[in-house]
């Protein structure tokens, strides 16, 4: 039977996947083609994407499809040749950005109905719960995840399976213990955690539910920032369907076993991803992290012994579960084992999720999967971890990823975010602009990170502006120093690795800012200066009238001048000339 799947994450509704449908539905209902819908794929920059299916086979995959495509589209579904589809059918080029990943988190995620328990089920779904529930203990089940190797997805790269025996080890109070998702991702270029929420939840359902049996957990609870309505409403969803279906609850699967699920949505407080300021806001206090010892394992919500991990870490549960520790320990590195995900972002061709083995180098990742740099463009670097990691050089891009490899370059995995920056990007406003964001998702209650973080901010601005003063670099790496050493939580202590790995890396940069007054990559808008060359300019007027500042003097016919004094740098006189009259420097 033929049938069609279009892909609506949050990426193709954005692009118009919903505008698509509503056109298609009721062109292929007097057909009896059904249309349904699945989750992001990985492939944002072709959203819309619209599947073919016969049966269950992928026979067409249209992409960048708009509402104008739906009669073409219902003609070649109703009829037997669909080469009138060439058009919008995805390229062999842009086949290859999933032909080189391994998918085991984001196995699901574009292929299965992220809103039917049946079609999660029918793709082996649950068969992990039920194999656990089925007579292996608490121990044998830490005992596959540990051999496994699989470590937290979240950033810190701990061992799964440590924090897991700690807390079925540690002693309730009252009875209770916690299984807790931090879906709380605040890494800007970041949406992993989001995108399997909303394409596969009873993946992460099932995760949590295998993690509960563990630890011997009575409650779970998914800490999701309210910015994912779309992720909200599905989880919501599937995690009334898993109740329905006994996987939730009562005697889940017919056992002894009893756990169920609700969901916070949090204020979306960068701080929260750091587990016991989550925790704290779980409990309805300012979201502000803890002293450590006591570690959650042993005292965490409700001072009660808990787990917490990221979606990312509960995604890879289920597989592991179902095909062996030894399976999945046979992917990765020596020291890293699996795969891991990365948003790939920025200044790259192919842009999206990506699920690949660790072991494989940058290099592989950005051009070999991602396509390289657009418009032609040099590379310059990649950013690592978010705000807490650093930026790579393209010189170094032959690295693998790989937890203690990453470490050495002085970024680190994080929780994903890959972010591309080709030559036109300023790593001085780049270390900038990740200390703008540190310093105001800082909760505040350790002084390093509340008044250090937004003194390298302050430094970071001069700079940029053209006010740096001697003697800043040196500054700079003192006070990086010092909130890493004196700050509380993981925020504080990763926040200056921008600006240390900038410095390490393109040292040069903060130079030419500080001392030339000049901006190497042409970003900085104090230091530019935009010139019109007499010899080129015949005085068409152009760009006098399209100045803002009106800082243009001239006749027609006649060579321009730029009053400097005047002139905002907004680079409007730049883009407007058609002969080349004027640069910038």
């Amino acid at each position: 039977m033929r049938r069609i799947v279009i892909g609506e994450g949050s990426c193709g509704i954005a692009a118009g996947a919903a505008k698509v449908q509503s056109a298609l539905e009721p062109l292929l209902k007097e057909a009896g083609i059904p249309v349904g819908i699945t989750g992001c794929i990985g492939m944002c920059y072709l959203e819309p994407i619209v599947d073919i299916y016969e049966d269950k086979t992928l026979v067409r995959r249209l992409v960048r499809v708009s509402e104008a495509d739906a009669p073409a589209i219902a003609a070649a579904l109703a009829g037997e040749d669909l080469s009138a589809l060439d058009a919008l059918t995805i390229q062999p080029d842009d086949e290859a950005f999933l032909k080189k990943q391994t998918r085991i988190a984001l196995r699901n995620c574009g292929i299965v109905d992220p809103t039917d328990v049946i079609d999660y089920e029918a793709r082996g779904g649950y068969e992990g719960l039920k194999k656990v529930l089925s007579g292996m203990s608490q121990e044998e089940v830490i005992d596959v995840i540990k051999v496994s190797g699989l470590a937290g997805r979240g950033g810190a790269g701990f061992p799964t399976w440590f924090k897991w025996d700690a807390a079925r080890k540690s002693q309730s109070k009252n009875g209770s213990k916690y299984l807790i998702c931090n879906a709380d991702e605040g890494d800007p270029g970041a949406f992993m955690d989001r995108a399997v929420i909303e394409s596969d939840p009873h993946n992460l359902i099932e995760g949590m539910m295998i993690g509960a049996y563990a630890i011997g957990a009575t409650e779970a609870v998914v800490y999701v920032r309210a910015e994912y309505p779309l992720a909200i409403v599905r989880l919501e969803n599937a995690i009334e369907q898993a109740r329905a279906a006994g996987y939730l609850g009562r005697n889940i699967c017919g056992s002894d076993f009893s756990c169920d699920m609700r969901i916070k949505a949090g204020a979306g407080a960068f701080v929260c991803g750091e587990e016991t300021a989550l925790i704290e806001s779980l409990e309805g206090h300012r979201g502000m992290p803890r002293l450590k010892p006591p570690f959650p394992a042993q005292a965490g919500y409700w001072q009660e012994p808990s787990n917490i991990n990221n979606v990312e870490t509960y995604a890879n549960v289920p597989w592991i579960l179902t095909h062996g520790g030894e399976t999945y320990a046979q992917m990765g590195t020596e020291t890293s084992k699996g795969t891991k995900v990365f948003a790939l972002t920025g200044k790259v061709v192919r842009g999206g999720l990506v699920e690949v083995p660790m072991g494989m180098t940058l290099r592989d990742v950005i051009f070999g999967i991602g396509g390289g740099i657009r418009d032609g463009r040099k590379c310059k670097a990649v950013q690592m971890g978010g705000p807490s990691g650093g930026c790579i050089p393209y010189e170094m891009f032959d690295t693998v990823i790989d937890y203690k490899a990453l470490a050495a370059t002085g970024a680190i995995m994080g929780s994903g975010g890959m972010v591309v920056m080709d030559e036109t990007t300023c790593m001085v406003g780049m270390a900038k602009f990740f200390l703008d964001f540190t310093t105001k998702e800082s909760c505040g209650k350790c002084v390093h990170c509340r008044i250090g973080t937004k003194r390298l901010y302050e430094i970071l601005t001069r700079i940029t502006e053209g006010n740096g003063r001697e003697g800043d670099i040196e500054l700079l790496e003192e006070l990086c120093v010092a909130v890493k050493d004196g700050a509380l939580c993981g925020l504080g202590q990763t926040a200056p690795n921008p600006v240390l790995t900038t410095l390490r890396y393109f040292r040069d940069e903060y130079v030419a800012h500080i001392e030339k007054k000049k901006c190497p990559s042409l970003e900085c808008a104090a230091l530019l200066r935009y010139e019109i060359h007499a010899d080129k300019c015949i005085g068409c007027t152009m760009c006098a009238r399209n100045c803002p500042a009106k800082a243009i003097d001239g006749t027609v016919k006649k060579p321009h001048v730029i009053r400097q004094a005047d002139c905002i740098r907004c680079g409007q006189c730049l883009a407007s000339c058609r002969f080349g009259a004027i640069t910038v420097e």
